[in-house]
């Protein structure tokens, strides 16, 4: 907000900045001073418009969906890793736990937060190298977080799930 009303002083002040030059300014015939004024006007214009957008990340039910989708699919292909306390296997997959979950819950503060719960737990049996207590924490956050992985597929799911442009092409679910 301090941005904007900055921006739009620095417009009017050189709006009304004294020129030495008292002729009509076009395209065509303008001095250096007159063309960096409305330059700087331009400018300040252009730089106080992100100021005025505020999206909301473009959370949607379908970011969402294609979060728990592609993320909890990583996350579920770990039971096998898991089973064998193949700690790094798990830790290699790290970033499909924190991308799971900041997507699946960006607006629910409370389920992000025991998201996160779940996910600590894991990474600290993970350091204490402990195996029943990553399996026991993993076991936990998958059913606490309904992770299941990619849906079966077919086309009562509409066009999507045929199409290149689909979050599903080439995974093992199409």
């Amino acid at each position: 907000m301090k941005f904007t009303i900055f921006a739009t002083l620095l417009a009017s002040a050189a709006a009304f900045a004294p020129s030495s030059v008292e002729r009509t300014s076009s395209a065509l015939s303008m001095d250096r001073r007159a063309a960096f004024g409305q330059i700087a006007a331009a400018g300040a214009v252009l730089a106080g418009v992100p100021a005025i957008a505020s999206a909301d990340g473009a959370v949607s039910t379908a970011t969402i969906q294609r979060s728990r989708s592609v993320y909890g699919d990583r996350i579920i292909s770990l039971k096998a890793a898991v089973e064998k306390g193949d700690f790094a296997a798990i830790a290699d997959e790290k970033n499909a736990f924190i991308l799971f979950n900041s997507g699946a819950y960006p607006k629910e503060k409370a389920k992000k937060a025991a998201a996160i719960a779940g996910t600590n737990a894991i990474f600290a049996a993970i350091r204490a190298g402990d195996k029943a207590g990553v399996k026991s924490a993993y076991d936990a956050y998958v059913k606490d977080n309904s992770i299941t992985g990619f849906p079966a597929i077919d086309n009562t799911y509409g066009q999507g799930y045929s199409s290149d442009y689909d979050y599903r092409v080439k995974t093992k679910s199409a």
